[in-house]
């Protein structure tokens, strides 16, 4: 069976959930099929882990247009490419386009993976502009023509059928993320956070993603601000969405350094052997979204062994086992597709108060730890989620 993969992000070109999904089921399903990765971006090894690996750059004649209109420019190119595969398998909606083209084009059936959802990301308007009408369209279009939808969580699933009610709830299948927890073993060293300015004497917060609306890093900096004075407060942050999502963070990271030490923000996305460190020195992995399908990273913080405080929001509840691996905050939102809390301030105490109720038991922290890392490995191993995507694949033939 040949399954060709469209995706945006793959190594070393990831900036996100859905990347790092897409380059752990290569791994493994390169082992099963004959499996062709169709990537954006700039030239990469042509070969990963048995998979055979294209790339495709944004065609010049499009350098100065809208994002949106970027992106299809790739896919068309990705499109002729995926003649003679079996099953055509997309993720996100950057690549939702070529898969349902190549259906068209070529007979085959079009499986995709639902990382996120258009219509529960309407601040994406803030970057794209009219091209998030476009990623809208293209989203909606191949969400109802597929043969068959991948979501990375029940909570995303049920998004998708409330999102596109056209869509036959039958197609729409569950898959979790996953995590290789041979790679993610808990680090006791101390030379990386020390290099980075952590003090592992004393008690962190530890937040690692995009700066996006949908993270919640404003709610977690104002919950901070209530923090005992001896907690550190470290932020592993990618650039912002936006010029003016990124003033509003650094003006309230600025505000919080006049009234405490110990915030440490690290400006780049830190390489994996750098993360774990500093996952495993955090005393609590926090995870204020308030728009997560799955969450990804709380997998990766469990795997290092830190407890988790999180927002009670889309895919986390099905990681987060509350009051066992860490604990759950309620998050009532506002039914306008923006997650916004119904009340800011109440979310942000609640936050405040779950923080502090780990951070006060350092025991509680360290067994919250250990019952996350056999949580990751018993239930997100990801040879059990290639398997059950390679009976998805099959379901469609």
């Amino acid at each position: 069976m040949r399954i060709d993969i469209v995706t945006k992000e793959f190594p070393p070109e990831i900036y996100g959930g859905a990347g790092v999904h897409v380059a752990e089921l290569s791994r493994v399903l390169a082992r099963e099929v004959d499996l062709r990765v169709h990537a954006f971006g700039a030239a990469r090894p042509a070969d990963y882990h048995g998979a055979t690996v294209s790339s495709y750059p944004s065609p010049a004649g499009l350098a100065n247009a809208n994002a949106a209109l970027q992106t299809l420019g790739v896919d068309l190119q990705i499109v002729p490419d995926i003649a003679g595969a079996d099953v055509v398998h997309s993720h996100t909606w950057y690549a939702n386009m070529a898969g349902h083209l190549a259906a068209l084009l070529h007979g085959i059936p079009h499986v995709l993976s639902a990382h996120s959802l258009e219509p529960l990301r309407p601040w994406k308007a803030e970057q794209l502009g009219g091209g998030y009408a476009v990623s809208s369209w293209v989203e909606k279009t191949a969400y109802e023509a597929a043969a068959a939808i991948i979501a990375v969580s029940d909570g995303m699933r049920q998004d998708i059928l409330r999102c596109y009610p056209q869509v036959d709830p039958a197609r729409v299948k569950v898959v979790h993320n996953g995590i290789d927890v041979d790679a993610w073993q808990r680090d006791e060293a101390d030379d990386v956070v020390t290099s980075l300015g952590i003090d592992p004497g004393r008690p962190s917060v530890v937040w690692v993603g995009r700066v996006t609306r949908q993270k919640g890093v404003p709610y977690l900096l104002k919950a901070a601000a209530l923090l005992p004075p001896e907690v550190q407060i470290v932020l592993c942050a990618g650039a912002a969405d936006t010029p003016q999502l990124g003033a509003e963070v650094n003006s309230l990271i600025e505000g919080l350094r006049r009234e405490r030490d110990g915030v440490i923000v690290i400006e780049r996305m830190l390489p994996r052997n750098e993360l774990i460190q500093v996952l495993s020195h955090a005393t609590v992995f926090a995870c204020p979204s308030i728009y997560e399908p799955l969450g990804i990273v709380n997998l990766e913080a469990m795997a290092c062994g830190a407890a988790v405080v999180a927002s009670a929001t889309g895919g986390i509840p099905e990681v987060v086992d509350d009051g066992v691996t860490g604990l759950l905050v309620p998050l009532e939102q506002v039914n306008d597709g923006t997650g916004t809390p119904l009340d800011p301030d109440r979310f942000i105490r609640d936050f405040a108060d779950a923080l502090i109720s780990v951070l006060k038991d350092p025991a509680l922290a360290r067994t919250m730890g250990q019952s996350g890392r056999t949580r990751a490995r018993e239930l997100f191993s990801w040879h059990s989620i290639a398997e059950t995507t390679l009976d998805v694949y099959r379901s469609v033939l």
